[in-house]
């Protein structure tokens, strides 16, 4: 049998900064086919809508590095193997919804937010915090990012330009994800946040989502 090799704190300091040059600039890859699939790209939207679909879709992509940043720092501290692997599998689907929207950006003549590494930085450092706590409050995150999550992919299903198929498509896929991480998070034993978190957390998302509509 092969040994488990054991990394040091140096090496997994490596591992996490490695991964988070790749998330936050470098192109996704996923495990899983694009939802879009065959779908035709409607190449009629006019120039405006062609921007707005660009720009929901910049948002969507930052969420999910923020996603992937969140869960591999609560994984870093998480106490129980369950929860870590939980928040792990997770973050691999959150690296397919990451992969996706940057797919569709390069469709739409688009790219990421010049700020995604300065959001993945803030949303590791959120993770740890919530991580340091206990899986409990870890799980009661998951909960309440994927909430807050689906209501915004609502809003931008009900927005996206009516020829725009493919975003569509994508959406709809990363919501289904998104509410079924948020009930498996549920069941695992996941706290209810206190008051003032979830309000910090919409108002922090807002933030983010008008910065990545433009930039």
């Amino acid at each position: 049998m092969t040994p488990t090799r054991q990394f040091s704190p140096l090496d997994r300091l490596i591992i996490e900064f490695q991964h988070a040059l790749g998330t936050s600039l470098g192109q996704a890859h996923a495990e899983r086919p694009n939802p879009a699939g065959s779908l035709s790209d409607d190449q009629t939207l006019a120039e405006p809508d062609r921007r707005h679909a660009a720009g929901l879709m910049r948002i969507n992509h930052t969420g999910e590095v923020c996603a992937q940043a969140l869960y591999l720092g609560q994984a870093a501290v998480a106490r129980d193997p369950d929860t870590r692997q939980h928040l792990q599998h997770a973050a691999q689907e959150e690296t397919d919804h990451l992969a996706w929207c940057g797919d569709r950006l390069a469709e739409l003549d688009s790219r990421p937010s010049l700020f995604n590494p300065l959001w993945y930085a803030g949303s590791y450092a959120i993770g740890l915090a919530a991580g340091l706590r206990g899986d409990g409050w870890n799980l009661g995150f998951v909960v309440e990012t994927e909430r807050q999550v689906e209501a915004h992919l609502e809003e931008h299903l009900q927005t996206l330009p009516p020829g725009d198929q493919r975003s569509r498509a994508i959406l709809r896929t990363m919501k289904a994800d998104e509410a079924r991480h948020a009930d498996d998070a549920q069941q695992a034993g996941a706290r209810v946040l206190p008051a003032p978190i979830p309000g910090l957390m919409a108002l922090t998302s807002k933030l983010m989502k008008a910065v990545a509509y433009r930039v």
